[in-house]
């Protein structure tokens, strides 16, 4: 008996440790050439395996510890928009075919065809609810049978797919349906008011992949209301909404907070939402990054934050004949332009040379290049070629307080100021500050 039971233990061991494999193929082959598989976590990403592509096919062998969820398959760089997100539920293995033109097909996996046709169906259904209302559609009858589509795929997958880990994003994608209805006011108000009501922000497979943090991203937004005219007053109910979001999710771990408030800055950032992104990075993001031990996120925004554009550029000083002189205090230009170089950069000498004959005699500019050196001898000769610009120095090159401030990672970096010194542009080359002026 004690053989048969111990038996028994060895035999539930190994089910536990089972290895499975994710497994598939890329059109077209020439471009894929690497495969990374990452468990999606609360805290962001882990490591789990890797392997190459060969041909277009592949084969990921996962770990014996890899535990069941959502992990992600990056295929190139960059990391964060190259990838594919698939459930791996050490029950079954993954196949799937990935074409650069029609995009996912699962080939193998119960749960992970659940999953995608959920989502496919559910979000056809909205998108015929939301045309009803744009289209401006009076047809109760048709209202009805979208409503009650709606419904019947929500339902029926719930029920179905109770034990997968699919269905934690089935139920957590429950939205608002009306029982009758609705003019569009009444239901925006009504989905508004619903949002959250569905989302378990506490399931760790939900924090970790993406789609609690795009969830917050609809809300903040997208509820808002119809009869916004200005720019202020949607940066207004927006940062109400994000109020609120930080609110819901004020009990989650910080690095789950800090990950879905930093994609809400970010949104704001390609919005140009400058009001919005210090909202939530002042309110709420420093705090939750500072604490999750994220000092050097909360750096990364402070000077993203600096050179905003539209931003006034930090001071720089510099002495020229005697007299200390300041980008501050200049005097009036249509445009300034900030160089960040070095004398032993190779890049620089071949650079600056051109630009300098390009812009020495452009009106309306006046140029500062700022040195990030070591020492000054090797400075003063090459800023000597260069007399059209005026030079300051930072001794301490990366470590410079110059290079801090305004976020120096490489040389030449340049930045274009508008008359009142503030940030115009970011150009990448000597060429892109010559168009851009010209333009």
């Amino acid at each position: 008996m004690k053989v048969i039971t111990s038996f028994c233990l060895l035999l539930t061991s190994l089910n536990i440790l089972a290895q499975g494999s994710i497994s598939g193929n890329f059109s077209p082959p020439k471009d894929f050439k690497w495969l990374i598989a990452y468990e999606l976590t609360p805290n962001g990403e882990r490591y789990s395996t890797d392997t190459a592509i060969k041909e277009g096919s592949f084969t990921l062998e996962m770990p014996a510890t890899a535990q069941a969820g959502m992990y992600r398959l990056v295929y190139a760089v960059p990391q964060d928009e190259f990838y594919i997100d698939v459930i791996y539920n050490k029950k079954e293995d993954v196949k799937f075919n990935f074409n650069l033109q029609n995009g996912l097909t699962i080939t193998n996996s119960e749960e992970n065809k659940w999953y995608h046709e959920y989502f496919s169906k559910i979000t056809a259904a909205q998108d015929r609810l939301l045309e009803y209302y744009e289209t401006g559609n009076d047809s109760k009858k048709e209202y009805g049978a979208i409503l009650k589509e709606l419904k019947t795929i929500q339902t029926n997958f719930e029920e179905e797919h109770a034990s997968s880990i699919a269905h934690k994003f089935i139920k957590a994608n429950r939205s608002y349906i009306p029982t009758e209805f609705e003019n569009l006011e009444t239901f925006l108000k009504n989905k508004k008011q619903h949002h959250f009501d569905n989302l378990n922000i506490n399931d760790p497979i939900l924090q970790g992949s993406n789609f609690l943090t795009d969830k917050f991203a609809s809300y903040v937004f997208s509820a808002l209301p119809a009869d916004i005219k200005t720019k202020e007053q949607l940066e207004i109910e927006i940062n109400k909404n994000i109020r609120t979001t930080a609110d819901f999710i004020k009990t989650t771990p910080n690095g789950f907070q800090v990950k879905a408030l930093h994609q809400l800055w970010e949104i704001a950032e390609v919005n140009e939402m400058g009001s919005v992104q210090d909202f939530i990075f002042k309110n709420h993001l420093k705090k939750s990054a500072l604490a999750n031990d994220n000092q050097k996120l909360v750096d990364e925004i402070e000077i993203a934050s600096r050179l905003r554009i539209g931003a006034v550029s930090p001071d720089i000083t510099w002495e020229a004949n005697g007299k200390k002189h300041s980008l501050l205090t200049m005097e009036k230009a249509e445009n300034y332009l900030l160089v960040f170089w070095s004398s032993t950069c190779s890049h620089c000498l071949k650079e600056l040379p051109q630009l300098h004959k390009e812009l020495k005699d452009y009106e309306g500019l006046k140029i500062i290049a700022v040195g990030l050196e070591d020492d000054n001898i090797n400075w003063k000769k090459v800023s000597a070629t260069l007399p059209a610009f005026n030079h300051a120095i930072a001794l301490g090159r990366w470590e410079s307080d110059y290079a801090q401030t305004f976020g120096i990672q490489s040389t030449p970096t340049y930045f274009i100021l508008d008359s009142e010194k503030r940030f115009l542009a970011k150009p990448e080359s000597d060429k892109e500050v010559v168009e851009f002026l010209e333009n």
